[in-house]
């Protein structure tokens, strides 16, 4: 129903004029009229309420029958509920009485089992029946220690022979088996009786003595150790001391591959950590005696003081460059015998090697190295840094876990091992200084005996081959030693000594070539030096070129070989590849003193008579043809035999003796000389329609040719220019060089003006 809604009137005294007055006498009607219809509709709809309530009154006595129910069910259910909690209560109490019965006969009987269970184990022991006697030991101690310390059980299970408290008693009687069993295992294990050494190993942690058990075991093994030591031959003997840590190393590791089952299957997983530390102590101890007597045996202290006084007299004076076939100079005796320093290194590479073995031995199977990594992954987080060693890595995980399982501490007391610091020692004191004294010192005798290679072609000297079997030797020697720390630091003074004691050797070698030049004033001596310094200095220059390959072979040859895998521990694979690929960093040294002296002969001896070498060729010849002219032109074909009969004279000497790569280099430069000066001289000429024509024949002759007498297809690229220039110089009279320019696609080198320009000397 709509509420009329009253306008705003205004006030009757306000209003002045008649106009208002009716106006607002009209409005008042309007609001009566909407006032009137208002009530009408109300009125009107007042007849469905009475309707609606008559309704609701018929149901009134429905109603309160059902409250008068609904009272007499709640007194009902209230009565009833009320006898329920009564008869709940009862039960309740019946139930607690019953469970205190049922315990109290658990306990009794309880108590009775351990009175029975201590008199059997008794009557075992009396009997010297271990197996039984254990298994009631065991069932005693299985029972809750409120029983066996119980007030009703000290009571109870007290009989006139056994008059203590069961607790006590059980107590005492665990120990008397601990010394029984410890008795007859150190007699079986003396009397090598496998079977009785197994029978008493696996009834210690039945009845409670596991740590007593693996000591006594651990006794047992570390005693097999020291029988399985092998027996010594002389220790002037290069494989004693090596063969020594075989045997030791090989011993432990068969106990611990055989044993490790059996002491996991009855003591528990990880139990094997005390055993192997017990190992790790006597091989801590067999391992110092050797190396001392290793240090002492092989004099190594006085070894170090005497390379000490080395020097090294292709590094600290000149040497002589130009040798014959037979040339060598003598050799001065050395304080310190070469061979007798390579056999110590292999020794102790060798016992290092041994221990590296073992060591991923234990790692592969005591520890889970995969779940292991993503761990320490997990709480490293991503880090682009160079990961650390596994070592590291369990030492920073210790920090950041609360908790260490069981493969955890036995690395843990590898890495810590006596035996390890030990081995890294001997390595850092004695193989890194002596390694480097080594390559040196081989270095240093390779570039004085060093003489032509007569048999490589092109020649070399006998250098390169030397230094780098000795280089590959003592690679392979320190990659056997499985030290990832030994690596990473020889690897980089390597780098130095080869910077140092090679490149820079052969670099000075170089310097010195054309330094002391002859002062003969004869021209037939003259030139018969500068024929041999020539070739010096290619030779030298094939030594770079050579070295680099090797080196570069050599890097993939051992990044990619087996030997890493086998000797380093997994996370350590990736650490030495990378170090061995470092080495790769003095190629680019090789290569730059390399480019240095190719560029410095060829100023020397190509340069100057490359000056006049376009003009010479084309003496004498024009490009202005008319077809007379251009017959003859084409028949005499001046300009490429000038240039093949030239070229040949120019090069002639160099390809034979030079390595594919030198020539190559060597042969770059005369054509990135030779190519701008001809661009300049060809521009200077006029040429015809047919001079145009016969100007492309000649140069794509030369170039042809030039091709030819390389193998490699990088000489036409550098004469692209050119070719260019001929293409604008052979376009048609009425083509437009700006839009041939613009829309031909060609990948110009040429910029539009230069193509202006070229097109403009056509006649």
């Amino acid at each position: 129903m709509a509420v009329p809604v009253q306008s705003q009137r205004p006030d009757p005294s306000t209003l002045t004029t008649l106009a208002d007055i009716l106006s607002s006498i009209s409005a008042l009607e309007s609001d009566e009229a909407d006032v009137s219809t208002s009530l009408s509709e109300l009125l009107s709809a007042q007849e469905p309420i009475n309707v609606a309530l008559s309704r609701i009154q018929s149901l009134e006595p429905f109603f309160s029958d059902l409250n008068l129910e609904a009272n007499l069910l709640s007194q009902t259910v209230s009565t009833t509920a009320l006898t329920a909690r009564r008869v709940g209560g009862k039960v309740r109490l019946l139930d607690e009485e019953m469970r205190r019965v049922r315990e109290a006969g658990e306990k009794v009987g309880q108590a009775m089992e351990l009175k029975s269970s201590l008199a059997a184990l008794q009557s075992s022991m009396e009997m010297q029946d271990w197996e039984s006697a254990t298994r009631h030991c065991a069932r005693a101690m299985a029972l809750p220690l409120e029983v066996t310390s119980g007030a009703f059980a000290e009571s109870a299970v007290p009989t006139p022979e056994n008059h203590l408290p069961p607790a006590q008693t059980l107590q005492l009687v665990r120990e008397q088996l601990l010394e029984i069993f410890l008795q007859h295992f150190d007699q079986a294990s003396k009397a090598r009786d496998a079977a009785a050494t197994s029978r008493f190993f696996k009834l210690f942690p039945a009845i409670g003595w596991e740590t007593e058990g693996l000591q006594a075991y651990a006794s047992f093994v570390v005693d097999l150790v020291r029988v399985r030591a092998p027996a010594s031959a002389k220790t002037s003997s290069p494989l004693y001391y090596i063969t020594a840590l075989t045997a030791l190393f090989e011993s432990i590791a068969m106990i611990v591959d055989q044993h490790q089952p059996v002491v996991e299957k009855y003591y528990g997983s990880g139990k094997m950590t005390g055993v192997l530390e017990r190992l790790l102590q006597e091989s801590d101890r067999v391992v110092k005696d050797l190396l001392e007597g290793w240090e002492e045996e092989r004099a190594m202290k006085r070894k170090l003081v005497d390379i000490g006084s080395t020097s090294y007299q292709t590094v600290s004076a000149q040497s002589q460059i130009r040798k014959t076939a037979s040339g060598t100079q003598p050799v001065d005796e050395e304080i310190v015998d070469p061979r007798e320093i390579d056999k110590v290194l292999s020794e102790v590479a060798g016992m290092a090697g041994r221990w590296s073995m073992f060591r991923k031995f234990l790692y592969d199977r005591l520890g889970d190295e995969d779940n292991f990594e993503d761990e320490v992954s997990d709480n490293a987080g991503n880090d682009s840094r160079r990961s650390p060693s596994r070592p590291q890595r369990i030492a920073q995980t210790r920090s950041t876990q609360s908790g260490s399982e069981p493969e955890d501490t036995i690395l843990d007391a590898v890495e810590s091992s006596a035996s390890r610091q030990l081995i890294d020692h001997a390595l850092t004191t004695y193989s890194l200084p002596l390694e480097l004294w080594y390559v040196r010192t081989t270095l240093d005798k390779a570039h004085r005996l060093s003489s032509p290679d007569l048999s490589q072609s092109p020649i070399i000297t006998t250098t390169p081959d030397d230094a780098f079997y000795i280089l590959k030797t003592v690679l392979m020697r320190l990659l056997s030693s499985g030290s990832a720390k030994l690596v990473n630091r020889l690897t980089k003074q390597l780098q130095d000594v080869m910077d140092r004691d090679y490149a820079a050797v052969i670099k000075r070698k170089l310097d010195d070539v054309y330094r002391s030049g002859a002062s003969s004033t004869s021209a037939s001596m003259r030139e018969k030096v500068e024929r041999d310094s020539r070739q010096s200095f290619i030779i030298l220059l094939n030594d770079l070129d050579v070295s680099s390959s090797h080196m570069e072979r050599l890097v993939k040859e051992l990044a990619s070989s087996p030997q890493i895998p086998q000797t380093f521990l997994d996370a350590e694979v990736a650490e030495a590849k990378e170090d061995v690929l470092s080495l790769a960093n003095v190629i680019p040294r090789f290569r730059s003193t390399l480019r240095a002296g190719v560029e410095q002969l060829f100023n020397q001896l190509l340069r100057p008579k490359l000056r006049t070498f376009i003009p010479d060729v084309y003496k004498d010849v024009t490009y202005v043809l008319d077809d007379d002219a251009y017959a003859a032109a084409e028949y005499n074909d001046a300009v490429r035999k000038r240039f093949t009969k030239a070229w040949e004279s120019l090069v002639e000497g160099y390809k034979d003796v030079f390595t594919e790569s030198n020539y190559r280099l060597f042969f770059g430069l005369a054509l990135d000389v030779l190519v701008r000066p001809w661009e300049a001289f060809v521009k200077g000429l006029r040429y015809t329609e047919l001079g145009a024509i016969r100007f492309d024949r000649d140069l794509r002759a030369i170039t042809s040719y030039l091709s030819s007498q390389t193998a490699f297809g990088d000489v036409r690229d550098k004469f692209i220019r050119l070719q260019q220039i001929s293409t604008v110089l052979n376009l048609d009279c009425e083509e437009d060089v700006e839009e041939f320019f613009n829309g031909s696609g060609i990948a110009w080198k040429l910029n539009e003006q230069e193509a202006r320009t070229i097109a403009g000397l056509r006649v």
